[in-house]
């Protein structure tokens, strides 16, 4: 390790790492990177306990173009992150995702984002009750008035594959990764100088990035920053099916897409077995280190809407669950990608929201264009900056699970 870097990233799981890729594999930038990473197990990291699933069924265009780019680097990511013989496959299933309608005012959010999804070019579809029906034979539709299903850019992969395909191909490129603790952040009136690790060193930086998860308010605060971002935990179940629906539909080959419940549970294939999970009944800010599962979600809120939904899902049996931790952004549930508006040399990639694989390619990508660049020269990610969080304007965006 050198004791002056030109940009210095604080955290190394998918979003880190994809910084680290794009900034290094960018022809127009020539510098030295170091990304400092606490655990290098990721056992805790919200990238390894992640669903691992991506969707343009967005209602916000930008959200919908930043999942399309994503999509694409999904698809092509072996031939993207190859080392030597060596291509990455992160396995993507195909399954799309199927969003159910059963009240008014679902249905109208399902037709104003279809409106935006189209016009992005997403190949999502709405369904009406008798085409949900014959699409999905084992659903109980007859409280559903309207779907919406992605036919194509949609699905699920391996997450800790894409992370390690971005931080692999980052090493390869000279990115230097080291496992330490960021403890403290020096600034000298508007610019940030340096980093202090746990270690006891101290480390130059030209550009500091947070990408430290739901860490990222900590890591802020260290340089007299603030950010809306709070771990929020999330629980996740997996289950046997006594009776698999898996292989019934009429569309995709059979496949079972990730469908979400009007009650907000969603459920999709892993598998031979079922991922599921739902939003809380009560959501408050967790713990940094506490992951233990709400195991009474699965049979309170989860099976009770499943066997509702399906005559299937009635004869199901939990085989694993674990928590994870969402960097909430408290704001507005959405990303904050960009430089703190006076001090320009801090950049935020923070606030995903349970978005942040499905956002990390285009995230990594924006980042690197405005550190070389200064500006997007890609995708316009201005929206989703943080001089919204100082103006407290959220962003808005109606298809947040």
């Amino acid at each position: 390790m050198k004791d002056t870097y030109d940009v210095v990233i604080v955290g190394g799981a998918v979003i880190g790492s994809a910084v680290a890729y794009y900034l290094a594999a960018n022809p127009d930038f020539n510098g030295s990177i170091l990304v400092v990473e606490r655990d290098p197990t990721y056992l805790t990291a919200s990238t390894s306990l992640s669903s691992s699933s991506i969707r343009t069924q967005f209602s916000n265009p930008i959200n919908v173009k930043i999942s399309q780019y994503g999509s694409e680097v999904i698809r092509n990511f072996g031939e993207i992150m190859q080392i030597g013989d060596d291509k990455p496959d992160l396995a993507f299933h195909s399954g799309g995702y199927l969003f159910l309608a059963g009240t008014p005012d679902q249905v109208g959010v399902l037709r104003e984002n279809h409106v935006a999804q189209k016009a992005c070019g997403a190949d999502v579809v709405l369904w009406s009750r008798d085409e949900l029906a014959e699409a999905f034979p084992h659903l109980n539709v007859s409280d559903i008035e309207l779907a919406s299903y992605g036919r194509s850019g949609e699905g699920w992969f391996n997450n800790t594959g894409l992370m390690y395909g971005f931080k692999n191909k980052a090493r390869s490129l000279g990115v230097e990764y080291i496992t330490d603790e960021v403890v403290a952040i020096g600034r000298n009136g508007d610019a940030v100088t340096s980093i202090t690790l746990k270690s006891g060193a101290v480390v130059k930086a030209g550009t500091i990035v947070n990408a430290s998860g739901p860490r990222a308010a900590l890591t802020a605060r260290m340089a007299g920053l603030d950010i809306p971002v709070e771990p929020r935990k999330r629980t996740l179940f997996v289950f046997d099916c006594a009776k698999t629906p898996e292989g019934t539909a009429t569309v995709n080959q059979g496949r079972l897409p990730l469908m979400i419940d009007p009650s907000g549970v969603f459920c999709r294939p892993e598998g031979r077995f079922f991922l599921t999970g739902c939003p809380p009944v009560e959501d408050p800010a967790a713990d940094w280190d506490d992951f233990e599962p709400r195991y009474e979600e699965f049979e309170e809120i989860i099976w009770p809407a499943l066997a509702e939904r399906s005559p299937a899902f009635e004869a199901i049996k939990v085989v694993n669950q674990w928590a994870g931790h969402y960097d909430f952004n408290t704001l507005d549930h959405n990303l904050v990608v960009g430089r703190h508006p006076q001090v320009r040399n801090f950049v935020f990639a923070n606030g995903f929201s349970g978005h942040g694989l499905q956002q990390g390619p285009a995230t990594g990508r924006g980042v690197s264009e405005l550190i070389v660049y200064g500006e997007y020269r890609s995708l316009d990610l201005s929206e989703v900056g943080f001089e919204r969080i100082v103006e407290n304007r959220p962003f808005l965006e109606k298809a947040v699970i």
